[in-house]
């Protein structure tokens, strides 16, 4: 006899083993199915600044830009200061050293008051100056040429700031000019192009890939690409370099010998070209520099490489653009001023300086012009309107060029009529940041023509089957970013 009371547990439990299984299998099959109820998250969309300052970042750490316009400067301000230092030979004693009328305590005492720096102040000796002179000479011509262009630039800017701070009563605008530009060339790559440093990185990029070749044929075709990859890396086919190694010991030695003599101005927070940063910081912080990049480019070719080729893209590309701020500064102060003087509102300010002896090397010439009063007063009004408009015609580039020439050869007018060549080749030098980068390549092309003609050689192929020149190509940003200031 059964009771009910052992069958009601087995007819409930008949459900409830029939529908675990039920629920194992659809949660089984869940993840396959659509889930409706769970949106996915939505994707972060950058705003149009976010993206313009994306892009921006992107120029700015990319590529250091205008390597032609930052070669004609290079060459223009080297050639500048080294013509008027050749010059000045025969008469530089009297200009900047122990015969100059300005004497070495009263030129110590203005230091003391404005803060400059000057090497000649180290030592009152003939002998100590000769080697300074001789000093800004040839760092000026190997600037000029593109020999060693980061040692020599800074070199180059002491001979400039050392002997203008000696005398600073004896200058014009175009020595302000050099000054300013003899510092914003230590940091720029100012030797890309038309240089013997981009002529022997060109060189050893080609024997490298010659090796790489040679390696990469007995490993296989994969090794070959990855050697030939290697082979354009920055910093591929760098060897021992000993000159450039004896030249920074040779560098640092001198200036441990003047830290430790006590050289005048040599400070660590004090009287330098920023607060709180003397000279003594910056110039250990370059020789430092210099070694860091050279151990950086030979030693770790990584991500240390990568890091620190950014940082000098952007120091190289925030020096150009002070660059053009500095010219653009230049020509609208010198015409808002100009609009405020009586004499070039009249229309007759350029009459009289072609009447003074001292600035008319040919006065027949200066009498000539400066007897048609029309043509005074287009020279006039023309050169207060181009200075005046030209910050403002930067974006548009056609505009741009036309008042780059009619500046050009207002300032090739003041060095021939008015007999200041080394004042206008300084602003002509300025004014090269803003040539067009297809003028330029035009003009390397061209010349580079000019001597194959003349002195015949074999030119070796480039990677695409050209002549490997070792120049940057012109533009390489086709994303329809539009044309650059410097394009």
């Amino acid at each position: 006899m059964t009771s009910p009371t052992p069958q009601q547990p087995r007819s409930t439990s008949q459900p409830t083993h029939t529908t675990e299984p039920t629920d194992v299998s659809q949660q089984a099959h869940a993840p396959h199915a659509p889930q409706a109820p769970a949106a996915p998250p939505a994707l972060y969309e950058e705003t149009r600044i976010e993206r313009a300052i994306g892009r921006l970042f992107g120029r700015a750490t990319g590529r250091a830009l205008a390597p032609y316009q930052t070669a004609v400067i290079r060459i223009g301000f080297s050639a500048t200061w080294l013509l008027f230092l050749l010059r000045e030979w025969p008469h530089r004693l009297t200009l900047y050293g122990p015969d100059s009328p300005w004497s070495l305590d009263m030129a110590r005492r203005l230091l003391d008051a404005n803060h400059a720096f000057s090497m000649l102040l180290w030592s009152d000796g003939r002998g100590w100056f000769e080697c300074v002179y001789l000093m800004a000479v040839a760092s000026s011509a190997a600037l000029l040429l593109g020999w060693r262009t980061r040692t020599m630039s800074v070199l180059f800017m002491l001979g400039v700031i050392s002997l203008q701070n000696r005398s600073v009563f004896i200058g014009d605008g175009g020595d302000n000019v050099i000054h300013l530009m003899s510092m914003y060339l230590v940091l720029t790559r100012c030797g890309q192009v038309w240089s013997l440093d981009a002529r022997r990185a060109k060189r050893a990029r080609a024997a490298a890939e010659a090796e790489a070749a040679a390696a990469g044929e007995e490993a296989g075709g994969e090794a070959l690409d990855g050697a030939q990859t290697a082979a354009h890396m920055p910093g591929a086919g760098r060897g021992r370099d000993l000159t450039g190694i004896v030249l920074w010991a040779v560098l640092g030695l001198a200036l441990a010998v003047a830290q430790l003599t006590g050289s005048y101005a040599l400070l660590w927070f004090d009287n330098g070209p920023f607060p709180h940063i003397g000279w003594s910081l910056v110039l250990w912080g370059l020789w430092a520099a210099h070694a860091l990049w050279w151990a950086v480019q030979r030693y770790a070719p990584g991500e240390p490489r990568t890091v620190l080729d950014t940082l000098t893209k952007l120091a190289h590309n925030g020096a150009l653009l002070v660059i053009m701020v500095e010219v653009c500064l230049v020509y609208s102060t010198a015409g808002w001023y100009k609009i405020q003087g009586s004499r070039w509102q009249d229309g007759t300010a350029v009459y009289y300086p072609m009447h003074l002896d001292y600035f008319s090397p040919w006065p027949a010439l200066s009498q000539l012009l400066g007897s048609n009063g029309l043509m005074v007063m287009l020279i006039t009004y023309g050169t207060v309107i181009v200075q005046v408009a030209f910050p403002f015609t930067l974006f548009n580039r056609r505009l741009k060029n036309v008042l780059l020439v009619i500046m050009i050869c207002e300032h090739l007018s003041i060095a021939f009529l008015l007999g200041l060549p080394f004042f206008s080749l300084a602003m002509i030098a300025a004014d090269a940041v803003f040539l067009p980068t297809n003028f330029l390549t035009w003009v390397s092309a061209r010349v580079s023509g000019l001597r194959e003609r003349l002195f015949p050689r074999a030119v070796p192929a480039g990677p695409d089957g050209g002549p490997g020149g070792g120049e940057p190509p012109a533009r390489t940003d086709h994303g329809g970013g539009g044309h650059t200031l410097v394009g």
